[in-house]
């Protein structure tokens, strides 16, 4: 069974009152398990969330520069949907990223940036590897990137974008692993650009870990600027701000873009942010966004 993350048993007025919050139970907190070798199956489904997007985006009066589809990493489908069939967790997650291979493929060919959706780089600390030492969740943490680099195959490092993160839930976050302890792993990734959490208040602070571990050449980072669990809309001069440190720490204020820390919707029942207060957040960071570039290209 998935534990839960490790802050619910220290805090379990907390623990109440989020179960109260959540309308329903999600599937992920009670996923199936693999119980025979892994298979991909058809993309039926994955051609269906194209095309839904395609047609969305057709209906725009002006197109983005650059559209994006997520996929889910190898390690956070091996973290959620348990093993019980294969020898190892190493040969459960390989088995994976073969199969994901064709998902992976499939979104670059349609002509958007694949997005790596990979919690467990992070989060996976606190829920199925919280009673391993910090040197064994590493060790993890490094074949869980392999992994990704499997499933990636040829794919141009420019066509991807890995996000990582701690888990987005409102909760005290207190044994969530440090940024600087995991960055440097997470640099061996074959993506062009790089998704971390940097607006809520347990993570706000890491910019200076791009200092220890400089971003390498071939990266963009993409600072979370929006807290995705709150529905306070941030300011746009605070917005700025952010972008701004965000830029010193890296040392390159072209390799530097305005991001959610996460999603404001994970999964089936978990929204904790209104659909109309989203749209006021993401319009306050094109805002923030534009007195940023201002304050770095004067």
């Amino acid at each position: 069974k998935r534990p839960r993350a490790k802050d619910m048993g220290e805090f379990r007025i907390y623990a109440r009152q989020l179960a109260q919050r959540l309308s329903r139970r999600p599937k992920v907190a009670n996923a199936p398990q693999a119980v025979a070798d892994v298979r991909y199956g058809t993309l039926d489904e994955a051609k269906a969330e194209a095309e839904m997007m395609q047609a969305a985006l057709k209906a725009q009066k002006t197109q983005p520069l650059e559209t994006f589809m997520t996929a889910p990493s190898p390690g956070i489908i091996a973290t959620t949907m348990l093993n019980a069939h294969y020898d190892s967790h190493e040969a459960y997650v390989m088995a994976l990223a073969r199969e994901l291979k064709r998902e992976y493929r499939f979104v670059v060919d349609q002509g958007f940036t694949l997005q790596i959706d990979a919690p467990d780089l992070a989060m996976e600390r606190t829920m199925l590897f919280q009673d391993k030492s910090l040197a064994e969740f590493l060790a993890i943490v490094e074949l869980h990137v392999a992994a990704i680099n499997v499933a990636l195959g040829d794919i141009p490092r420019e066509k991807v974008r890995l996000h990582c993160c701690w888990g987005n839930w409102e909760g005290p976050h207190i044994h969530d692993v440090p940024l600087a302890d995991i960055l440097p792993l997470l640099y061996a990734a074959n993506a062009g650009a790089l998704s971390l959490e940097f607006a809520n208040p347990r993570h706000a602070h890491e910019y200076p870990a791009f200092k220890r571990y400089p971003l390498p050449s071939h990266m963009t980072l993409m600072a979370g600027v929006l807290d995705t669990t709150t529905n306070f809309v941030e300011h746009p001069e605070l917005i700025a701000n952010r972008l701004c440190e965000a830029a010193a720490a890296t040392g390159d204020r072209e390799r530097v873009i305005a991001s959610t820390d996460c999603g404001f919707g994970t999964f089936a029942g978990s929204a904790y942010v209104a659909e109309d207060v989203v749209w006021a957040k993401l319009a306050a960071a094109r805002a923030g966004a534009d007195i940023a570039t201002k304050r770095l290209w004067a």
